[in-house]
């Protein structure tokens, strides 16, 4: 069954809030903290060439808690939204979490990246890992130890597939943003982008995040909530 839905073509925008529910804490800026580590020691170019030993234990014990933990009824309104609508549909993620394929999200980008993935500082070809990486680790493709990073996209790099999402946000006539705070540019400035090319605008998310007053329409509420109750309505 699909949906008859009022709109067409649909770009959805999550961030940590949407995650927050299944057990994975939120990074917050504002205390320049992620799981208890300064961002610049373990989310910087500069931090892993610093500590790559303490960079990559601090991915791999993210990547362990991913075994703890599973989709929430906010993952699981989006898959199924997209299983049953008939137009375009782009779910563009901020979290390197899995969380979004699990529930069964398919058309999906991951602009900062996988914790489930690495690639080679030397070819950029990146692979599935689901192990621990450690300095010793050897790439799969150039044999060298130490070659493989964490396929996270760090702060003053490129977020990636930008220009697939800019084209999405170009066409759309819906853009979501579901639990980000809209402090982090340029996913921050993706609202604008879509209301430039007439689209309307909804913020779903805990409380209002930096930009939320400018959204057409807002709702405050956990993800779990809010996020199927919205999805439900433009069936």
């Amino acid at each position: 069954m699909h949906c008859s839905s009022p709109y067409s073509s649909i770009v959805v925008l999550t961030g940590a809030g949407i995650s927050a529910e299944s057990g994975i804490r939120t990074f917050r800026a504002g205390d320049g903290l992620w799981e208890n580590h300064p961002v610049e020691d373990v989310a910087t170019p500069e931090g892993y060439a610093r500590n790559p030993s303490l960079v990559q234990r601090f991915y791999n014990d993210r990547r362990r808690q991913l075994n703890s933990v599973e989709p929430n009824l906010a993952h699981q309104a989006l898959a199924e939204f997209e299983r049953q609508f008939s137009g375009s549909f782009l779910l563009v993620t901020q979290n390197v979490d899995d969380l979004h394929e699990r529930a069964g999200s398919d058309r999906l980008i991951h602009m900062h990246g996988e914790l489930l993935k690495v690639h080679c500082q030397d070819t950029e070809q990146v692979f599935h890992w689901d192990q621990d990486v450690t300095v010793d680790t050897r790439c799969e493709c150039c044999g060298v130890a130490g070659n493989l990073r964490p396929h996270i996209v760090w702060f003053g790099e490129m977020p990636l597939q930008m220009d697939e999402i800019y084209q999405a946000l170009s066409n759309c006539d819906l853009f979501v943003s579901i639990g980000t705070s809209g402090n982090v540019y340029p996913a921050a400035g993706f609202f604008q982008e879509a209301a430039a090319a007439g689209a309307k605008t909804v913020e779903l998310n805990l409380e209002p995040g930096n930009h939320g007053s400018l959204f057409d329409e807002q709702r405050y509420g956990p993800a779990t909530e809010v996020v199927d109750r919205f999805f439900s309505s433009i069936k």
